[in-house]
């Protein structure tokens, strides 16, 4: 019988432990999260056993599905979940069969923010908004810029790769995440520097 073949992310390789140590404090009273764009699924298996507490769903679109699945099963952890069909373009906020659309009271998201179009950045941020309990937790991975300008030389080539792939995407000001957030009930609650000139932001939803 043929199996998947695992895809593979040197990135998450290198950033799951940073990422790791900011969110067992972030996510240390949290009990059911959903990551918004679970990639390769590297994330998923190597933060759902170390956060033995909560429950790790996954999410994506269906043409990552296989591979999400395959990491399960090469790496399977009793509070992991199979991945949700999440379009941020056209889908509803993704509920489970396991305890429904209200479940999530944290919310991951890995490079997605300067993939996807701001549109969608926009929508993502309002469905975690609208959707978060008051006290929830969103944490948000990835480069952004500062005062309109780019942190490092690389992140200034790595924008320019993304734009001339496709324009819609690219490196975001964070007082423009930061702002949208505040419009959806979201403050920042804190900024983490990460390796290679990434952050990760957190935000706590507002009790409005």
């Amino acid at each position: 019988m043929d199996t998947q073949p695992l895809p593979f992310s040197q990135a998450c390789e290198n950033n799951r432990a940073p990422i790791l140590a900011v969110l067992q404090a972030a996510f240390a009273d949290r009990s059911h999260v959903l990551e918004i764009g679970s990639g390769t699924g590297q994330h998923s298996v190597y933060f759902a056993p170390r956060l033995p507490h909560l429950v790790w769903q996954t999410s994506d679109l269906a043409e990552n599905h296989p591979g999400i699945a395959a990491w399960h099963a090469a790496h399977p952890a009793p509070n992991l979940r199979p991945p949700l069909h999440f379009d941020l373009l056209a889908d509803a906020w993704p509920a489970t069969a396991e305890a429904g659309a209200g479940a999530y009271d944290a919310v991951f998201s890995s490079n997605t923010a300067h993939i996807v179009g701001w549109p969608l950045v926009r929508r993502m941020f309002a469905l975690v908004g609208g959707h978060l309990p008051p006290g929830g937790q969103f944490a948000l991975y990835g480069p952004f810029n500062y005062g309109g300008d780019y942190t490092s030389d690389s992140n200034r080539a790595f924008d320019q790769w993304l734009r001339e792939r496709d324009a819609r995407s690219g490196i975001r000001d964070f007082e423009d995440i930061v702002a949208l957030a505040a419009q959806q009930g979201l403050a920042l609650e804190h900024d983490h520097a990460m390796p290679a000139n990434n952050r990760l932001l957190v935000f706590v939803r507002q009790d409005l």
